[in-house]
């Protein structure tokens, strides 16, 4: 009988040790992995004039902080905003996800948030996904009081785009993973 409790155990443990030991390969098919992320640039364009803001993290997380331009719009103006995200991390092969995010516009999503959001600018978008659901890598943004704040912005990669005020910028029932969370300073004067 002692043999055979130990006959099982030793078979039980040999199974788990093939289990553990073995390696489940990916294939680009099995999910989209993360860019990463050093450059947002964002373009206020109003009556034939642009503005260019721009945050850039060249060493990624921790190490060196970020460099964030401070965000400066005139009062009562109708801007486009256009977006731009890079991989900079390699001067010699800079990589523009802009292009990746539009192709899977239904995978992601940027919403703009903070104090500036609230108070400062009136923002909606102006681009839609496959689903037509918002992306945002194109917006209006209209500025409708002077005064200084923050602008986040969020990108969600995989969220619930039909999640209750999702479409209208609301992140809170989005979900999803967030790519990059970036506050500009801004002032409308």
């Amino acid at each position: 009988m002692k043999t055979k409790i130990l006959s099982m155990l030793v078979a039980m443990s040999m199974v788990a040790v093939l289990f553990s030991c073995s390696k489940k390969e990916e294939s680009p098919a099995d999910g989209n992995e993360s860019e990463l992320i050093t450059t947002v640039r964002l373009r206020f364009s109003e009556g034939g004039t642009s503005q260019t803001f721009t945050y850039r993290d060249l060493d990624g997380a921790g190490g060196n902080a970020p460099v964030i331009d401070a965000i400066r719009l005139a009062n009562g103006k109708n801007y486009s905003l256009e977006l731009e995200v890079l991989d900079e991390s390699n001067p010699s092969k800079i990589g523009n996800i802009t292009e990746e995010i539009f192709e899977e516009g239904y995978e992601h999503q940027f919403f703009f948030t903070g104090t500036a959001a609230a108070n400062l600018l009136s923002l909606s978008y102006a681009d839609k996904d496959k689903n037509n659901n918002p992306i945002g890598l194109k917006n209006s943004v209209m500025t409708k009081a002077t005064g200084n704040g923050i602008l986040t912005v969020i990108l969600r990669h995989k969220p619930n785009k039909a999640g209750a005020g999702v479409a209208n910028g609301q992140v809170a029932n989005a979900g999803g993973e967030t790519d990059i969370e970036v506050n500009f300073n801004v002032t409308v004067q």
